[in-house]
């Protein structure tokens, strides 16, 4: 049989004589002094000498069939006992254990140390109160929903999570995606204003007005959509589905994370430039918004242009260069959004932006905390399946972000736990008027930065924003909305230069380039929810058409050693005569048994069913000196039963050919699979020294596996 290499092994020279391939040294292993030192010679000749200066490797002991490994070391398949087991597991929970584990609170806690710890906290959640406050109002705004929103979102649901939360450094509350999600929902919901739902200058009552005259506001829908995708996480942590995160891989999140921040700078344009446009809503809605803007440009407000200009160039130049300087002598950056909105506050007060220039404020704010309400039953059926997305795109940020730290401070995080913290805090936040909440990767890398050691910053952080809910908020009315509109924008720059991964993604694996593109594209051009779809989707084919196209060669020897190599990839092995060994990597079951019979056959440059039509013919000679198979199953994760069957097929189909296979390397699960398996050996190289040893007659009576009636 030719050898499937390019310019392979077909001189004599260029191949092992197998009589000496069998010889076992006790004092240096298994070893044959006389076949070896003829192999270097034919490695000289060939220019295949393998030199090095590393110490050679010796190991003395006998050749082994499984079967003799097996019952030499004493093995014994393992017994399950799914009650011995679960009983096993409830003994071991005490009441504190399982107070930790649901209340992560109790575990760090008890080691948190005032001198220690506090002051990082303190400043830690100092600063990032201060960043709550534009980007909750300005992310509320995506949403369609009062700026007093956000805050409401930055306090609320933060406390229950700072119970059940098991991550340290999360800073947990709006997020611009998940915003822009809801917001999209909140706009085809609601029959009402967004900003006409305030009831008085202390309060925002949702549950007088649930069912008053048909009318939704979008508070109603947030509150439901909160409701929704709270108890949605919920149902996953009781079944466990922590891991259901993982099927959101790091590049679908990627490319769904930028389309996203495109929907939410297209969202921004109309502030800037003080332009009132109809909402859009539906499939194509950037292409749509797009059209509108440039149909009414020419009505583009002038001032508010110029603020937003000054807005983005203060904010970008501090970011820039700016903040470099101050990091490298202080932990604390400058609030510059903070000084954003405060300047912008102060100047349209004394100037009177809004009656002077038209230029759009954030408007009523009230004070105090909102009563608490239960969510609009009647719009939870209509919101179910358009809130999954938002549960899915929430979780799986905050655990990407919760993993980050706890790496980095090895510590731990609970995927399942995560679930009922977030979901927990989802509910009890849809009580009080708040949206989704989710991780901020901004807020969440200053919290980090600054020092933040636990989850007391976001305490400490709350107490601050309670003082705004309860006094300060008035003072942000005459806020224009084109500033909080340039901080928005100038926020997604982490978000928008992750299109800079799809090159790094097209180096490293031009499928998962694939999955990218098509994901950003579709969120992009068609719809954020239709794009997660389709990128979850792309990911599940790409895990199963590389699981249907595993990694297979054939494998030739490393003179002078145990070892065998990838022939195609190593140009310094040498085939065996008469022996050939084929690697297969991944699964074996119903899906991959054909490709693998395939990969078989064409590494072997044989076409098996036709060879053996030939065999039967009277004059037919063998064109090739084949006479064993290995089938190096080292890398074989897993097999099932089809494939089982479907082996023992090809092991009669290569018997007509009076070729044996023998099976090499398979894990104690895949042998306990194969039962019936009868030469089946550790390593590679026991198969090959048995091979070498045996005789051979070309009847084909030698069998691996017992017929099914065995």
């Amino acid at each position: 049989m030719p050898d499937s290499r390019s310019g392979g092994n077909d001189d004599p020279s260029q191949q092992y004589n197998g009589s000496d391939l069998v010889g076992v040294d006790t004092d240096q292993g298994v070893t044959n002094h006389g076949f070896y030192r003829d192999l270097v010679d034919e490695g000289i000749k060939s220019e295949k000498a393998i030199t090095t200066a590393l110490p050679p490797v010796a190991v003395a002991r006998p050749l082994y069939q499984q079967e003799e490994l097996n019952h030499e070391m004493r093995y014994s398949e393992p017994k399950r006992k799914v009650v011995r087991e679960a009983l096993d597991s409830v003994k071991g929970w005490s009441a504190q254990r399982c107070a930790r584990s649901v209340f992560p609170i109790v575990g760090w806690l008890s080691e948190y140390s005032l001198k220690r710890d506090f002051a990082s906290d303190l400043i830690s959640g100092c600063t990032v109160a201060v960043m709550h406050i534009p980007q909750g109002m300005g992310y509320a705004l995506l949403a369609n929903v009062p700026p007093i929103v956000g805050i409401y979102m930055a306090f609320f649901p933060v406390l229950v999570y700072f119970v059940l939360g098991t991550s340290r450094h999360n800073s947990m509350g709006t997020f611009a995606v998940v915003s822009i999600m809801v917001g999209k929902l909140v706009v085809k919901y609601s029959n009402e204003g967004s900003g006409s739902k305030v009831l008085n200058d202390t309060i925002v009552g949702i549950g007088s007005e649930n069912g008053g005259g048909g009318t939704v506001g979008p508070i109603e829908v947030a509150s439901a959509v909160c409701f929704i995708v709270g108890i949605m996480q919920l149902i996953m942590y009781v079944g466990r589905l922590g891991v259901i995160s993982f099927l959101l891989s790091d590049t679908l999140v990627s490319g769904f994370t930028t389309g996203a921040a495109i929907h939410v700078l297209t969202s921004q344009i109309k502030d800037l430039l003080g332009l009132t446009l109809p909402p859009q809503s539906g499939n194509f809605e950037v292409i749509n918004t797009y059209i509108a803007i440039f149909t009414d440009i020419a009505r583009a407000n002038w001032a508010a242009i110029v603020i937003s200009a000054v807005t983005i160039v203060v904010v970008v130049a501090n970011n820039e260069y700016l903040k470099p300087i101050v990091a490298k002598r202080s932990s604390i950056p400058v609030p510059i959004e903070l000084i954003a909105v405060i300047s912008g506050t102060l100047i349209s007060r004394f100037v009177d932006l809004n009656g002077e220039y038209r230029i759009k404020t954030i408007g009523h704010i009230p004070t105090g905390f909102p009563d608490p309400a239960l969510p609009d039953t009647n719009l939870m059926r209509s919101l179910l399946l358009e809130c999954f997305p938002i549960a899915m795109v929430a979780y799986a940020v905050s655990v990407s972000m919760a993993l980050i730290f706890a790496q980095k401070h090895n510590y731990e995080i609970d995927f399942n736990q995560e679930l009922l913290a977030m979901g927990t805090s989802n509910v009890f936040g849809s009580f009080f008027s708040c949206l989704p909440f989710s991780a901020s990767l901004s807020r969440s890398m200053i919290q980090f930065t600054t020092g933040g050691k636990t989850q007391i910053a976001s305490v400490i952080s709350c107490g601050i924003l309670a003082i705004v809910l309860l006094w300060v908020g008035p003072f942000f009315e005459p806020l224009p909305r084109c500033v909080l509109a340039g901080v928005i924008v100038v926020s997604l720059k982490g978000l928008l230069m992750q299109v800079t991964q799809f090159r790094q993604f097209l180096k490293l694996s031009p499928v998962d380039a694939i999955v990218w593109m098509a994901t950003f594209l579709t969120v992009v051009l068609v719809a954020i929810d239709i794009g997660l779809l389709v990128g979850m989707v792309l990911s599940i084919c790409t895990i199963f058409f590389r699981g249907m196209k595993p990694y297979t060669c054939l494998m030739e020897n490393v003179p002078n050693t145990d070892l065998y190599l990838d022939v195609n990839r190593y140009k310094g092995t040498i085939d065996i005569a008469g022996i050939k060994i084929f690697h297969f990597c991944g699964s074996l079951n119903f899906a991959t048994r054909a490709g693998f019979k395939t990969s078989l056959c064409e590494s072997l440059n044989l076409n098996l069913t036709q060879e053996i039509k030939n065999s039967k013919r009277k004059d037919y000679k063998k064109k090739y000196s084949l006479r064993f198979l290995v089938l190096d199953f080292t890398a074989l994760s897993n097999i099932d039963p089809s494939a089982i069957a479907a082996l023992k097929g090809l092991i009669t189909e290569f018997e007509k050919l009076s070729v044996k296979i023998l099976v090499a390397g398979s894990s104690c699960p895949v042998y306990e699979m194969m039962t019936r398996c009868k030469l089946v050996f550790p390593t590679i190289h026991d198969a090959v020294l048995w091979a070498q040893d045996a005789t051979v007659n070309d009847s084909g009576q030698v069998s691996i596996m017992e017929s099914e009636s065995a």
